[in-house]
């Protein structure tokens, strides 16, 4: 499902400015960009989030991976 940045960010639990800024500093979730449109796609959301799962405070993750769009 296709979600504005509205509907992307309560889907999250977060606020817009946060998927706002993850856009121009890099590291949010991957979106489209359709005219002046930004969607994102419920399937890529919960794939993002995955990478964010830890399991104790200490648990820094996987390093994230920087890969070039096109």
């Amino acid at each position: 499902m296709k979600l504005n940045q509205k509907q992307a960010a309560e889907y999250l639990g977060i606020p817009e400015r946060s998927l706002s800024s993850s856009r121009v500093r890099g590291g949010g979730p991957p979106y489209y960009k359709i005219g002046q449109r930004v969607v994102y796609d419920s399937v890529e959301l919960d794939a993002w989030l995955a990478t964010r799962r830890r399991i104790s405070t200490t648990d820094r993750g996987a390093a994230p991976s920087h890969s070039a769009s096109t």
